[in-house]
């Protein structure tokens, strides 16, 4: 599958020498990137390397100490959050539910932005119809009245899909989402964000992970993080090699790619 993307889309992320420091230390420093509409990004690094908090900047969750980050063409420091975080989905497959909540009414907290349903509020009609719809689309309806903790991980990851995108959003930040699946899950998985990919071009995402195994067909772009700097970014292709990531993980690993896919193994070199 391939998304050709053009260059003149609007930007969706922007990050201008960015710096971050927590205590004292800094996590990151002098990042640069830009994603733009219905591109879609692989965020890659070792752990400990800065990824988490790209991500938390780019959910509007944290601000850079230094720099600019502006998020879907919106400057954070100069601008209402919640309403920006409205049109930000974000799935996390460690969501903290502990609540015997059924599919469709996960899928309906994604209006709200809430992880439980909100005493008292009734959801408009057009909601709940998005909401069925986005159940339909992602293969949930055999699964619909199921409880959130009777579901299995990768029923979870459909379900959050589905929540994340309840309220239209322009960016989908997916922070290790195969993490927990067994092989079957997620491929079953992946190929959900090929589809949806496919089916929302404008829709710009970016992946957290480890493992280029868990990249998409549809991945167009990535990035490579090592101790908070930006190592190198740009068409996946062109990042996603040798060179480039056994640097980043400064190990010889050699990579390849069959049917779209990324594979990663020790050099035998």
């Amino acid at each position: 599958m391939s998304i050709p993307v053009a260059a003149d889309r609007p930007a969706v992320l922007e990050f201008e020498e960015v710096d971050f420091v927590r205590n004292g230390r800094t996590i990151l420093s002098g990042v640069d990137f830009t994603v733009r509409a219905g591109e879609h990004w692989a965020l890659i690094g070792p752990n400990g390397a800065g990824k988490s908090t790209i991500l938390s900047i780019c959910g509007a969750a944290a601000h850079p100490t230094r720099g600019s980050a502006a998020v879907l063409g919106r400057r954070l420091g100069a601008v209402d959050l919640r309403e920006l975080r409205h049109s930000i989905g974000h799935v996390n497959p460690r969501h903290p539910l502990r609540s015997p909540l059924t599919v469709f009414e996960v899928v309906l907290t994604g209006a709200t932005g809430s992880n439980d349903l909100v005493p008292r509020w009734t959801p408009p009609p057009a909601t709940v119809a998005r909401a069925e719809d986005l159940i339909t689309r992602l293969g949930l309806d055999p699964i619909r009245e199921a409880l959130w903790p009777n579901l299995s991980q990768g029923e979870r990851g459909r379900a959050l899909i589905a929540r994340a995108l309840l309220p239209d959003p322009d960016l989908l930040l997916l922070d290790e989402p195969t993490t927990g699946l067994d092989v079957a899950a997620r491929e079953h998985f992946l190929r959900t964000v090929d589809q949806l990919h496919d089916t929302h071009r404008d829709l710009a995402t970016v992946l957290v992970t480890h493992h280029l195994e868990e990249l998409p067909v549809s991945t167009t772009h990535a990035m490579l993080i090592g101790d908070g700097r930006l190592l190198t970014s740009g068409p996946a292709d062109q990042v996603l090699t040798t060179a480039n990531i056994s640097d980043c993980f400064d190990y010889p690993i050699e990579i390849s790619r069959h049917d779209g896919r990324w594979q990663a193994r020790a050099s035998s070199e």
